[in-house]
């Protein structure tokens, strides 16, 4: 089982904490998230403007509960609030090495600061740590580079983000008007949208679609860990075409956002238009709910969902994951488009559907 880590049993401390970078205040010191505990670092991941849903410290349950890997969640407090955090999660993989994510299983993570005072205590802080864990490298998924110093990774992924409005005319009028005719068709469609939460449609329609992509996927046990975590904060909705399922979603909320995170469809999907179905249905909730922006998350350049998702009419913006490498020699290219993977990807693909799904959740597990 996972165990979160206590860095630090005598908090260090390092100086005045500026309330603003020039004026002095109380000491700041390192902590884990077990000495401040849960509630404490999620207030502030929900008020700092840097930090993502996948900053919540309920991901750390989840990954441990799950997977059983260890978790290194610290913080650095002054005067007991705390002033920023770094979710960490140690994945020791035969296959792809020995790592320290932030965050893993997540597409986004890396530093949540108020100032750059704090931002390189946990910077130092992640350093030492990958040295005593004895990792390759420690990887920030960071939207942004965060450390001048570290070597970053832009090619691989971009993020896809554009405000939502409150009226569904508003939000129909922002798609591009070829996508929006095939919206139009799929608001026409014999389509149901069933927002229940029901896992095993879910489950059943998302390992399908990610085994033809020649991806393995996740237990089953870890999209329920997360709904029991997260609660009202995440939801799956599925859409039946006339012959049953055709389609499912995963969403966050947080703050005002909407994520739309795990997402697929059968074969019959495309040709019912279910896949805008899902995602249009999806804006018009969350503007119901009065979120703000849309997240359509992360995909990798040279993809059909890249395209698909500039086809909505949202602009790429490169993700700029770095790299800190400890025993490592390169930077990792942990990607299905690298040759080295190639193969792997297309054995997978032909593997039976049943064969997939035994293997998939402990792959995935490796992959972080």
């Amino acid at each position: 089982m996972g165990v979160q880590s206590v860095y630090r049993s005598q908090p260090l401390e390092t100086g005045p904490a500026p309330a603003n970078d020039r004026e002095p205040g109380p000491a700041l010191r390192m902590a884990s998230i077990g000495q401040i505990g849960p509630a404490v670092w999620d207030a502030f991941v929900m008020r700092e403007p840097s930090a993502t849903f996948f900053h919540l410290s309920r991901w750390q349950k989840v990954v441990s509960r799950v997977y059983g890997l260890d978790t290194h969640y610290l913080a650095v407090v002054s005067g007991g609030k705390v002033q920023g955090v770094l979710p960490l999660v140690h994945v020791r993989s035969r296959l792809f090495g020995n790592s320290l994510i932030s965050n893993a299983f997540c597409v986004y993570g890396g530093i949540a600061a108020s100032n750059d005072i704090v931002k390189r205590m946990l910077v130092d802080a992640a350093v030492e740590l990958g040295a005593q864990l004895g990792v390759d490298y420690v990887e920030l998924r960071c939207q942004q580079a965060q450390v001048p110093d570290w070597p970053v990774k832009s090619a691989v992924y971009a993020t896809f983000q554009r405000p939502l409005f409150s009226s569904a005319d508003d939000n129909l009028k922002a798609i591009p008007w070829k996508k929006r005719a095939d919206v139009r068709k799929a608001i026409k469609a014999d389509l149901r949208v069933d927002t229940s939460g029901d896992l095993d449609e879910f489950y059943s329609i998302y390992a399908e679609s990610v085994h033809k992509l020649g991806t393995p996927v996740f237990p089953k046990r870890f999209i329920q860990a997360i709904k029991e975590e997260f609660g009202d904060a995440c939801e799956v909705s599925v859409v039946h075409g006339p012959d049953g399922p055709v389609a499912a979603l995963t969403s966050f909320y947080f703050r005002d956002q909407v994520l739309p995170y795990y997402g697929g469809g059968v074969a019959a999907a495309r040709g019912l238009h279910a896949y805008e179905q899902l995602y249009w249905s999806l804006m018009c909730r969350a503007s119901a709910r009065g979120a703000g922006q849309f997240d359509f998350g992360r995909s990798k350049y040279g993809t059909g969902a890249f395209d698909y998702k500039t086809h909505w009419g949202f602009e790429p913006k490169p993700l700029e994951y770095q790299y800190h490498l400890v025993q490592g020699a390169a930077v990792p290219d942990i990607n299905p488009l690298n040759p080295k993977y190639r193969m792997m990807v297309a054995a997978w693909q032909k593997l039976p559907g049943a064969v997939a799904n035994r293997l998939g959740p402990w792959l995935s597990g490796q992959l972080g």
